[in-house]
């Protein structure tokens, strides 16, 4: 049967793949870095204190105080291509579509900030993309992140009437292909050192401790990560948490408490690795790698390194690959 002349026409079905991060600001400048950071901490899954107390804080100290601050924090870290985490995310991008062929379309999106994952997943619709696959980068499952990621999804499904077959990578923080990469890559960088450290500090992003206790998984998925990385590259490791924040009880140990303490313990040549993050960012490649080392020198240590993430190097794509084949699988 011909169809009617005046019939849409719609591009070929085709498969999609959308790789998502935490997000960024459009610049390394105090107007950005508000506008970021009013979206990232107006989330209920990221402060999980109530609006009518939260929001006030919120508009009339943080976002007048913080931005400033920030916003000198990205210039230490900021590139020619942006941020590290939108450029590293957009190469991981380009090279998984590379390894996975015309037949599939690969995206990707930030949660706060540019590219968005509601425009990600319209461009991926109008490029005929019927089944998706909804890739959040975080091997370690966490409702801030994770669960927030699967949110921005639910949110964009919910307003469309027209809806794709979805399928979403699940939190892979002891998958042996993740574990594996981990260890051959940091495993090689340690190689290049000049020196031999005495601890690898693993250093995952902190949360409240309270989540814990909700019954969120994360600190359980960053042990389980630490306990298996450790057994694979056999050296003396220590899992450390990151990037605390307000009068709340936070995980522990923290990282910065640990590398003021560990001089004292007679550890003064330390490699620190953050196995929670697919990509470099901010949070390591400033705090941890100039921030902290400043902090272990200042307390007496003598040798420090920051290992890089994963990012888009081979042992980072081959996993990623994996991973998105594995879950393709009857798709493909």
């Amino acid at each position: 049967m011909d169809k009617p002349a005046d019939h849409p026409t719609f591009p070929p079905k085709r498969i999609g793949v959308l790789l998502t991060n935490l997000g960024t600001p459009d610049a390394a400048e105090a107007k950005a870095v508000k506008r970021y950071l009013k979206q990232f901490l107006s989330d209920r899954r990221v402060v999980e204190i109530p609006p009518i107390a939260w929001q006030p804080i919120l508009r009339g100290i943080i976002l007048n105080v913080r931005p400033k601050k920030s916003a000198a924090a990205y210039r230490e870290v900021w590139t020619e291509d942006g941020s590290p985490l939108a450029a590293i995310t957009k190469a991981q991008a380009e090279k998984l579509q590379q390894r996975l062929g015309e037949e599939i379309i690969v995206d990707w999106a930030m949660r706060y900030g540019n590219p968005s994952i509601p425009d990600a997943l319209d461009r991926l619709w109008d490029a005929g993309a019927r089944r998706i696959l909804f890739a959040p980068l975080y091997p370690q499952f966490c409702a801030a992140t994770t669960a927030s990621s699967m949110d921005a999804l639910s949110d964009w499904l919910g307003a469309r009437r027209w809806q794709p077959a979805i399928r979403t990578l699940p939190p892979y923080f002891d998958h042996e292909a993740h574990v594996a990469a981990l260890a051959d890559d940091l495993g090689a960088q340690l190689a290049t050192l000049d020196f031999e450290p005495q601890k690898l500090l693993l250093s995952f992003h902190g949360m409240p401790e309270a989540t814990l206790f909700k019954g969120d998984p994360y600190h359980c998925h960053c042990q389980k990560t630490g306990r298996l990385l450790t057994e694979k590259l056999g050296i003396a490791t220590e899992v450390t948490f990151q990037s605390r924040f307000g009068r709340a009880k936070w995980l522990t140990p923290a990282t910065d408490t640990r590398l003021e303490a560990l001089p004292g313990e007679g550890i003064s040549r330390i490699a620190i690795a953050a196995p929670g993050f697919s990509a470099d960012c901010l949070e390591t490649i400033e705090e941890l790698g100039i921030r902290g080392r400043e902090d272990f020198l200042a307390a007496g240590g003598e040798q420090f390194a920051r290992l890089d993430c994963l990012n888009d190097r081979k042992a980072g794509m081959d996993m990623l690959e994996t991973l998105v084949r594995q879950e393709l699988a009857g798709w493909v």
